[in-house]
């Protein structure tokens, strides 16, 4: 049988040129679309800016969000499309989370 559901985790970069106010609304729009794809939010975790291992467009720092969340499974593809096309997101990975 095919599932419905399956759990994620999304760990994403967002640029440091950001302002706060830029930010929070990246994270905001990002679980709102989780949420009008039939999917749930479980936990959103703010790591703050941290140094990256090595510099992404000639930045050493960026912002970590770690998003844990569960939805249908042809929806992380869209996600993925819509991370790699927003400004400001330097980096973006999906992982699907064991049972």
């Amino acid at each position: 049988m095919a599932k419905t559901t399956a759990n994620y985790e999304l760990l994403y970069i967002i640029d440091t040129d950001k302002t706060e106010e830029e930010t929070a609304a990246l994270v905001e729009k990002f679980s709102a679309l989780i949420s009008a794809s039939g999917g749930e939010v479980a936990e959103t975790d703010l790591w703050g800016k941290r140094r990256l291992a090595y510099p992404i467009n000639d930045k050493p720092e960026g912002y970590y969000v770690l998003l844990k969340f569960t939805s249908p499974p042809d929806f992380p593809a869209e996600l993925d499309r819509v991370m790699g096309i927003t400004d400001g997101i330097m980096r973006s990975m999906i992982t699907v989370i064991g049972e």
